[in-house]
């Protein structure tokens, strides 16, 4: 019984196997002959579009002599140069031969009379008297004879009953050629014949034959090395006298008399050859692979099954880590804290939720470029990943922004440790390809459940902690306080305010005045915004300044100030306006446009405005600042660098930018007071302002000595409470008043420091 079944089933198998196997053999048979019939095909193919891209390029290049020949055969001053009396070989020479030699390398260049003998020849850039190369005239008759019959019927006859050349409807000028190829000193050259025929439309004439120009190129090696670049058809050469050998291939070039004048001969592409050799040795495995096919078939289907598994956990990976660290994403975070909180792992301590910014990354960006800023990113995320226990979740959420999950903290004390040896860890220096570097981290930190349970709630409470740290100065950690939420809430409140107060006009300005070296007359006055808010009183500029760069309100307040204060100064058209210019402002793509309406509405004079800028606007290495502030000068508005001295770069920036105003910091003038050095810094600046053409203004002058000092110097102008307070736009005939008197304050140059 057991005997019959195997028996059944060598039966059933041979059954099955014998019609595989038949079919795989046939199947072979049939590839390996129809890939035998494509390869000669594919051959076959190739020889003939290598052979049609010959004919064809070397078509082109006569059609290209030919092209070269027309500024000089369509000529009215060649046509007539060649007939009858006008004729002056001296001329042709010079204005044919060889002009046709040194601008376009014509070996060879002939012309046939109108009574069918050469009356020219040069070789090269030698004239030659006759031409005695008969072979070569036999060979090109037919070119010569077929140019001089399509010239003759350009003739029309007019009403009058004469011959008038017409080679075009429109009159254009048209050269009339024939191309081909003949041998010429026995070597295979590339010829084109050309009818000389006047470039006026319409000369009258006897029909007539004309005399042609003959242009002759060699094909020589070094122009079929060139032909072959061309092409990218390899090894093209010219064989001369009788056939080539039979195992090269070759195309014959015939002259236009039908004799064989050479071959060219080439190295073919057989892509059929070098399919058909890297395919046999595949058809000869697969014929002895069909006693093992089953099997392999069998293998291939298990390897393919496990190849998609690990493509669907390749996959599967990737949509829960960042692509560039490695590092869980904000998906594989969301996931792993929905399973601690239904593990209730809060239950054995506290979990931590903490969010990591590196400080300042955006300047390496800037500076370095995004592949050290890539560098950097994935050296923060290896030291972040050493340095965290392995029951946490380390996940990078954006480009320098990480966050961690770190259950069963014991205590917030545990959690303040970890974080201090993160701290500690990013104090070695990072090396990048091109430089090292200090990288310090702001982090904020936030722990379930004393400051919530939900996943958002922990992490913009990590996230108002990290903002604390930030702001006070960075490089540190900090946990979330109820006190941090209510200084977002109250910041979030007076930004909604400041926006009320920018839309209701709830904003005031005042004007410093900047007056002569002498105190006595005001040259121009500077806007400053001032907010009194109805409940909270005075709100200082350094309060909501900032606030409003940080929200994007600056733009809108920038533009609220320029406007306010161009109404304002129309009533005092003697004096100059300074206004100072945000960098997020002055980075607007429209602020140009904008800066010009404001101009525009209220009619003010741009010549009276001056812009300040402080260095910052540089800050992002951008070469549109500088075009922006070359269209800001172009429309006659000067421009003013503010707070000179205070940054390390404020130099190069001079050198850089030819700014009209140098504003020399405050620190400067307020080190009169106590620095022995501070004279001879600020005698410095002054003079450097002078050399380069700026106007030098000395602003924070508070005392006598101060001015007095500033006095002695080649300072152009004064601003400072000694001179005047910023006051509202009523008051500013007073302190002109005032300050013809010679009326000034003397403060306590301490408080205003």
């Amino acid at each position: 019984m057991h005997l019959d079944r195997r028996q059944n089933s060598s039966r059933l198998a041979n059954a099955i196997l014998f019609p595989v196997v038949g079919v795989v053999m046939l199947t072979v048979l049939l590839a390996v002959v129809l890939i035998s019939w494509t390869s000669r095909t594919a051959d076959r193919s190739a020889l003939e579009n290598e052979s049609n891209l010959i004919l064809s390029g070397l078509q082109l290049q006569g059609d290209l002599l030919a092209k070269e020949q027309e500024s000089a055969a369509v000529w009215d001053a060649a046509y007539f140069s060649t007939r009858g009396r006008s004729f002056d070989p001296t001329w042709l020479h010079v204005n044919i031969g060889q002009r046709l030699f040194d601008s376009y390398g014509h070996d060879h260049t002939l012309i046939i009379g109108e009574n069918r003998s050469p009356i020219y020849y040069s070789h090269g850039a030698i004239m030659t008297v006759g031409f005695e190369d008969e072979a070569f005239l036999a060979q090109i008759r037919p070119l010569v004879a077929r140019t001089r019959a399509r010239f003759i019927i350009q003739f029309a006859r007019d009403e009058y009953g004469r011959d008038i050349f017409m080679p075009t409807r429109d009159g254009r000028a048209q050269a009339i050629y024939e191309t081909g190829y003949a041998a010429i000193d026995g070597k295979p050259a590339l010829v084109s014949v050309t009818a000389i025929s006047p470039k006026l439309h319409g000369v009258a004439g006897e029909r007539h034959a004309p005399a042609v120009l003959v242009s002759v190129k060699v094909l020589s090696g070094e122009r079929l090395e060139d032909f072959s670049i061309m092409t990218g058809i390899e090894g093209l050469n010219m064989h001369i006298g009788g056939l080539p050998h039979a195992n090269e291939t070759a195309l014959e070039i015939d002259a236009p008399t039908g004799q064989a004048i050479g071959h060219i001969t080439w190295t073919p592409q057989y892509p059929g050859a070098d399919i058909l050799e890297s395919v046999t040795p595949v058809l000869t495995f697969l014929s002895f692979a069909i006693a093992i096919l089953t099997t392999a078939v069998l293998i291939y289907t298990r390897q393919s099954t496990k190849r998609l598994a690990e493509s669907e956990a390749r996959a599967k990976f990737a949509s829960l880590h960042d692509g560039l660290t490695g590092l869980a994403n904000r998906d594989l975070l969301t996931k792993r804290f929905e399973e601690l909180l239904s593990d209730e792992s809060g239950a054995n301590g506290f979990l931590g939720v903490v969010y990591i910014d590196l400080d300042h990354f955006k300047d390496i960006n800037d500076t370095l470029g995004h592949a050290a800023g890539d560098e950097v990113i994935c050296e923060a995320a290896r030291r972040l990943r050493v340095i965290v226990p392995s029951s946490a979740l380390l996940a990078r959420i954006s480009g320098d922004e990480f966050a961690l999950l770190v259950p069963e903290c014991e205590s917030r004390d545990d959690l303040d440790d970890l974080l201090k040896r993160i701290q500690d860890r990013f104090a070695s220096p990072m090396y990048t390809s091109n430089t090292h570097l200090y990288v310090s981290l702001s982090i904020g930190a936030a722990v379930a459940p004393d400051d919530g349970a939900s996943m958002g709630e922990l992490l913009r409470k990590a996230d108002i902690a990290l903002y604390s740290a930030k702001a006070n100065g960075r490089g540190r950690h900090t946990f979330f306080t109820t006190a941090m939420e209510e200084q977002v809430r109250a910041r979030e409140n007076l930004a909604r305010e400041l926006r009320r107060a920018i839309d209701h006009d709830q904003l005031s300005l005042v004007y410093q005045p900047q007056t002569t070296i002498n105190g006595r007359k005001v040259l121009a006055v500077e806007a400053l915004v001032r907010w009194n808010h109805p409940t909270r009183g005075q709100i200082s500029p350094a309060s909501f300044i900032p606030l409003a760069e940080e929200t994007g309100l600056i733009n809108d307040l920038g533009l609220w100030v320029l406007r306010r204060a161009c109404r304002d100064a129309a009533r005092w058209p003697h004096l100059k306006l300074a206004v100072n210019i945000s960098p997020i402002q002055f980075r607007h793509p429209q602020f140009i446009e904008r800066l010009a309406s404001i101009l525009s509405a209220t009619g003010f004079n741009p010549h009276r405005l001056e812009i300040e800028v402080t260095e910052n606007v540089f800050s992002h290495e951008d070469p549109l600042v500088l075009q922006m502030l070359q269209r800001v000068q172009q429309k006659g508005i000067r421009v003013a660098l503010d707070d000179f001295g205070t940054g390390y770069s404020s130099l190069s920036y001079l050198r850089q930018f030819p700014f009209d105003t140098l504003k020399i910091d405050r620190g400067f003038i307020a080190g009169l007071e106590t620095s022995p050095h501070a004279s001879a810094i600020l005698g410095t600046i002054i003079n450097l302002g002078e050399a380069l053409g700026m106007s030098v203004v000395a602003e924070g002058i508070e005392t006598e000595h101060q001015a007095s000092f500033l006095r002695l110097t080649n300072c152009d102008r004064l601003q400072g409470y000694y001179l005047s307070r910023p006051v509202p736009a009523d008051e500013i005939g007073d302190v002109e008043i005032r300050l013809a008197r010679q009326e000034y304050i003397e403060i306590d140059a301490r408080k205003h420091a």
